[in-house]
Formats: C-alpha cells, structure tokens, sequence
C-alpha cells in the first residue's frame, strides 16, 4: 500500500501506475479528497472509496454522487475497512460471461462493458456491479436491503441511500429522460425494477 499526503500526490500516482483501489480522505490538503475522486472518474473506473470523519448524509451523499464506490465514517476498525476494501473489489472481479442485449442497451458480462446505441457507457465498479444485479432479474422487484447485500456487502438498512444515489448515477448514463426511465424503474416502498421497453 502507498500513501500520499496530498490530492495532487494522489492523482499523480493514479495517473502513472494506476493502484487496484483508491482510498481517499475526504479532508485531503491542496484538493480534497471528494474532489480527486472525481477527476479520477473522467479518466478512469478506478474503485474508489472516500474515508471521512463527517458521516452527514449530504456529506456521504456528495461523495457518492462525486462517483465513489463506496463511503466509510471514521474512526473504523481496521478489519471492517478491510472487509470493505475486499467486498469493492469482489465486486469489480465477479460477472458471469454472457452479452444481454434490451433494444440500443446491450450489457456484456464477461467483458464487463455496457453499450447504449453502439457507443461505450462508461459505469463505476460498483455502477456496473448494481446494473448487472438488476439485470439478472428482470421485471423482478429488488428491494434495497438484497441490493445492498448483494452489490455492497452491506446489511444495515440505513445505508439504503447507497442504493438510491447509485440508481440515480446509472440512469444518468443509461436513460434517455433520467426522470422518466425506461430500463430501471421505481417500486414505491420497495425497491426497484429492471423492465426494458
């Protein structure tokens, strides 16, 4: 593990030898750590969790929106950080190898590669990982609490934000109308739906 003092560091470092797993603190001097997380994410999928003293929702909310995969609250016990690190990277590791196409949407497993009318959607780990889980299932209603074990190896309720803000960066990417989808939809107090038109 190498470790940099600063948010420039930390781009620089990604940008010559490109780690497995990026964790950034939030609180970084010069660019912080929010910040770098999204410019790594204009130039690469890099999994990304974002280590942080403040545990606000509109804190962990920014940070999952700024493209993070995953959001931890200090102080945390080295092995939970551990365990969490690992439970990333399952995720980016794991997708069986089939191509499912939906109309202009075609979902490659095995390459772990989306397309929408012929050109790449460029996804996070963990945006990949929640598509594919919805697309195993399609016109099945998965509620949060399975999406959160399934794609974040989380149990608690309370982390059902994750789900939400991760929904909404897909549709961002995928939907013609984000407000008005036509692949991933809402099931009021339940979860939600994968139904291709």
């Amino acid at each position: 593990m190498t470790s940099y003092e600063t948010g420039e560091e930390a781009l620089d470092h990604v940008r010559s030898r490109r780690p497995e797993i990026a964790i950034l603190d939030v609180m970084l001097p010069g660019i912080d750590g929010v910040e770098v997380c999204r410019r790594i994410r204009k130039m690469d999928q890099l999994p990304v969790i974002l280590l942080t003293a403040r545990g606000d929702d509109l804190d962990i909310v920014v940070g999952l929106e700024a493209g993070a995969d995953d959001y931890v609250v200090k102080p945390v016990e080295p092995r939970v950080l551990d365990a969490r690190i690992r439970a990333v990277l399952r995720r980016v590791e794991s997708a069986s190898s089939d191509r499912i196409t939906f109309g202009d949407l075609v979902v490659d497993r095995g390459a772990l590669k989306v397309t929408l009318a012929g050109r790449e959607v460029h996804l996070t780990p963990t945006e990949l990982r929640l598509l594919l889980e919805l697309v195993r299932h399609p016109g099945q209603v998965l509620n949060r609490r399975y999406l959160l074990r399934a794609v974040w190896d989380h149990t608690h309720a309370a982390d059902s934000r994750l789900v939400d803000a991760c929904v909404q960066r897909i549709r961002a990417k995928i939907e013609a109308v984000p407000a008005e989808p036509e692949f991933i939809h809402t099931v009021r107090g339940f979860g939600y739906r994968f139904s291709p038109p």
